[in-house]
């Protein structure tokens, strides 16, 4: 079965800010931008920009299980918030996808979702600019997700991290690999000096 996003969850543009982000050591509001989401699909909390900022507006407010998507650039990927971020936002252009039928469907499973090739070519296909692209509100909440029960989608992502965290294991023994042989004949090279 597949359905629109839009009748999961609902989408949010970031807070678009005026003028640049001002730190503030002692801020009460922590602000999620582009540079904290990590190539793993999650989002970065432990580093992130605190401003003052009231009041802030309760529907601006993200929390654990939301999704930041990646409006801009050359990948229309989400990251999902894994962690309780506290009081924080997120700024534009990043747009906020929150599940509103936690019944029909998960967080992560929409997450693993978005990044698939059907859907990224659905949501690539209907991007709009020339040299930046962008993905509006609009494109995001018509994405067909194919919605199998809540065990299968669990599943599927249990899976999928798995098979990520295989291909991160793999990586890093042929980069261990590669070191020893090219110590290692370095070494050969300087025996036969």
């Amino acid at each position: 079965m597949e359905t629109k996003l839009k009748s999961l969850a609902t989408v949010q543009m970031g807070y678009s800010f005026r003028a640049r982000l001002e730190a503030s050591e002692g801020g009460d509001v922590a602000v999620i931008q582009m540079k904290d989401l990590l190539d793993d699909n999650t989002v970065d909390c432990g580093d992130l920009v605190r401003i003052d900022m009231e009041p802030v507006k309760e529907h601006h407010l993200v929390r654990k299980g939301d999704l930041v998507f990646r409006s801009r650039g050359h990948t229309s990927t989400a990251a999902i918030l894994a962690q309780e971020p506290g009081k924080a936002i997120i700024a534009a252009p990043l747009l906020r996808i929150r599940i509103t039928k936690p019944d029909k469907i998960l967080p992560e499973y929409l997450n693993w979702y978005i990044g698939r090739r059907d859907a990224q070519f659905f949501l690539n296909s209907r991007a709009r600019g020339t040299t930046q692209k962008m993905i509006n509100k609009q494109v995001i909440e018509e994405l067909e997700v194919v919605l199998p029960n809540l065990k299968t989608q669990k599943n599927i992502v249990e899976l999928a991290a798995l098979s990520t965290r295989e291909q991160t294991l793999l990586h890093a023994l042929a980069n261990k690999r590669e070191n020893y042989l090219s110590a290692k004949l370095v070494q050969i090279a300087k025996e036969r000096e």
